[in-house]
């Protein structure tokens, strides 16, 4: 047992809702252990739509509440992490006699306009699409659009940096850690851990215990809390495709298919465009999900509805799958199932508490955490007030309209790097791009190259400050190198990362 030291909290789980319960806890002052069994991110946080938005399409469900709070947080978010998170601006195509009416999309727009609060990101209004860039790509049927405001988020990076911050406030942040058993004893948890990589196992011990661990909160719940017959979690999956990029428009779009289901195409990462997501319920095990041959059909398909160009499976050239763990609300359809968040403590009097966390989405997971707190405040006492709102992630000092002047700062600092380079590290790093950097005064002094633009001196700054252990994490979570690299090259930087 790790001495007799007794942590406040114990965080299970590495996603989006762990991280920030953890670095929301940390920054009160409580003392805090998380343990992610894989990667930060590994799970649905990486696989997500990549938004930061109210949820146009859950008016629909009568999810005001919901709505209105994700649309609070929209600049929120912008200003905490100006880096990872930025507007972006969203061309919905209308057909006359097409799923719904002008005027209820126009009524949607106006309640998603002015419930929430937007004082930054510009107003809806209504395009033209004969006259309109946003019309080229699209068949000539549609000739009319209307165009709102949400933003975009790099979201495996807005995790780790969750991660990082927590760190930095104190929290003892571990990855590759699976939580084996947890009991109660003498009015505390008792946690026993597992290295995913050395097998060496390790007690801890908490006064309170948090399952964030998505996909698998009723999987702890059973087997590593010894709890039988739960079942308090959906599974639906959500499967998208990146392709050769569409249109060179930074708008992003939002299809409406026939099915009554929604699809976004949005540009991503300068070359590509990213399209989905499905909607279906999921049976096996999370860690398996893969997109399905159907899925990949069915969002072709629906986005060839759209384009003049019609979306074709020569055109993909990465896909990738997550499963969402919706509170289980009794929905008929995987896509009507409700998008917030519950959560629940269970602790008689003199039993040491455990918070489950059921649902949640990227938007709202810092309000999420906030309503995490209240309740481990109110289980084990109050420890310091709500400061996130007005808080900066890592690398996030900066004004939301500052980016285009970090990238010149940086590019003055470090004039060897290419313009396309500069920018990127701007965006992943922030602020923190130049300590990255260090002294290097030419690319080679950057050390090792492993392809497109990555070199030894980004590789050994994630591996110390951001826990990555392998080529995945850093080619398909910390940057998505990996669409720029050969698998030769992501062998070689595997090795590199394994001391080969």
């Amino acid at each position: 047992m790790q001495g007799d030291v007794i942590h406040d909290i114990f965080v299970i789980g590495g996603g989006i809702n762990g991280c920030g319960i953890a670095r929301d806890a940390a920054g009160r002052g409580y003392s805090v252990v998380l343990a992610e069994m894989k990667d930060f991110a590994s799970g649905t946080s990486s696989a997500s739509t990549k938004l930061i938005h109210g949820g146009l399409r859950y008016l629909e469900h009568y999810e005001f509440r919901l709505v209105r709070e994700a649309l609070m947080e929209r600049e929120v978010l912008w200003a905490m992490a100006p880096h990872v998170i930025w507007p972006m601006r969203f061309v919905l195509p209308f057909q006359k006699g097409g799923l719904r009416p002008a005027w209820l999309i126009r009524l949607g727009l106006f309640l998603y306009d002015y419930i929430g609060g937007r004082k930054l990101l510009p107003a809806t209004r209504t395009l033209d699409l004969a006259k309109d860039p946003a019309g080229r790509p699209l068949k000539t049927l549609f000739r009319k659009a209307f165009e709102y405001s949400d933003g975009w988020v790099d979201d495996a990076r807005l995790v780790v940096l969750n991660a990082r911050d927590a760190a930095d406030r104190g929290a003892d942040i571990r990855t590759a850690t699976a939580v084996v058993n947890a009991r109660r004893e003498n009015g505390h948890w008792v946690v026993e851990t597992e290295n995913a990589e050395t097998g060496a196992r390790e007690t801890m011990q908490a006064r309170m215990l948090v399952n964030a661990a998505g996909p698998w909160v009723d999987r702890v719940l059973s087997s590593a809390v010894g709890r039988n017959d739960v079942h308090n979690v959906r599974l639906v999956q959500g499967s998208h495709i990146v392709v050769k990029k569409k249109f060179s428009d930074p708008r992003a779009y939002f299809f409406q298919n026939p099915d009554g289901r929604i699809m976004f195409a949005i540009p991503y990462q300068e070359e590509f465009t990213l399209i989905g997501t499905t909607d279906r319920d999921y049976q096996g095990d999370p860690r398996d999900v893969r997109i399905a041959d159907e899925e990949i059909d069915y969002l072709c398909a629906s986005a060839s509805e759209y384009f003049a160009e019609p979306v074709v499976r020569d055109d993909i050239v990465w896909t990738y799958s997550g499963v969402r763990p919706l509170f289980d609300d009794g929905a008929n359809k995987a896509q009507e199932a409700t998008r917030d968040y519950v959560l629940k403590v269970e602790g008689a009097d003199g039993q040491a508490p455990l918070l489950n966390i059921f649902g949640g989405k990227l938007t709202t997971y810092r309000r999420l955490a906030e309503a995490a707190l209240d309740k481990i405040g109110e289980a084990i006492g109050v420890k310091g007030a709500r400061w996130t709102a007005h808080s900066r992630l890592p690398g996030g000092d900066f004004n939301v309209d500052g980016f285009e002047a970090e990238v010149k700062t940086l590019s003055a600092r470090f004039p060897f790097l290419q313009p396309a380079h500069a920018r990127r590290l701007v965006r992943l790093y922030g602020t923190r791009a130049s300590a990255l950097l260090g002294d290097a005064r030419t690319t080679e002094d950057m050390g090792r190259h492993f392809g497109s633009d990555l070199y030894e001196a980004e590789v050994r700054w994630l591996m110390r400050e951001e826990w990555a252990r392998h080529a995945e994490d850093v080619l398909w979570r910390r940057t998505k190198r990996g669409l720029h690299i050969s698998a030769a090259e992501a062998a070689v930087l595997e090795d590199y990362m394994q001391g080969r």
